[in-house]
């Protein structure tokens, strides 16, 4: 068992590559996002805390993030865990250490993917996805075959994300390195920390993180 965690600025390629490592690897994806929305529609207590924490406009607390990820841990076989999107601050990476200790797991690998930033907002501004199947595309580096029409499922519903434009994406890179980027330092004097080019062909990165994943699980 190999657990792991991507950082990385907003469209570094995260979700991309967990994704291929689900499915080549069977490991599991821990995306926070995904466990909030998930725990608000369970109708459990603990999705009802989130939904009330959420329907009030606040901020979900690190320690119900944790708890939504100890109960996935528990919930959840694989070959390990991939942390997506958590953690996020240093509290927070204190806090999954503790979580890991106290369930006899570690952590093997912190894999940043480095971008440059001027090339990622171009990469993300062209950026438009299928809102059938999910298929990702790009309107210079992957056009749709058939302008509108989806190569995979042949849907017409082309979607954009509303913060995919230049001045948000700059928001979120500085929201990004004030607060994320601190975690580089955090497990590079761990000891744990790997970098790869975020901005090379999604399998070319693939490559460099199974070399990475292959070092750490001998």
């Amino acid at each position: 068992m190999t657990n792991i965690i991507l950082l990385g600025p907003p469209g570094a390629g995260k979700g991309t590559q967990a994704r291929k490592l689900v499915d080549e690897r069977n490991m599991v994806q821990l995306s926070t996002g995904d466990m909030l929305r998930e725990a608000m529609a369970s109708g459990t207590e603990m999705g009802q805390k989130v939904a009330g924490v959420m329907s009030r406009g606040e901020l979900v607390t690190d320690e119900i993030v944790i708890g939504l990820i100890e109960e996935k841990m528990a919930s959840t076989s694989g070959n390990g865990f991939i942390f997506d999107g958590f953690p996020r601050t240093l509290p927070q990476a204190d806090a999954l250490g503790a979580l890991l200790a106290k369930t006899g797991q570690t952590l093997d690998a912190v894999i940043e993917m480095r971008v440059d930033d001027e090339a990622l907002v171009k990469r993300i501004t062209g950026r438009f996805t299928c809102g059938n199947c999910g298929e990702v595309y790009h309107d210079e580096t992957k056009p749709t075959k058939v302008a509108g029409t989806c190569d995979v499922c042949g849907s017409h519903d082309m979607k954009r994300r509303a913060d995919d434009n230049e001045d948000s994406l700059k928001t979120r890179l500085m929201e990004y390195y004030k607060k994320t980027s601190p975690l580089i330092g955090y497990y590079y004097h761990a000891g744990a920390l790997s970098t790869v080019d975020g901005l090379a062909e999604i399998d070319e990165v693939a490559g460099q993180i199974d070399t990475i994943l292959d070092a750490v699980s001998k």
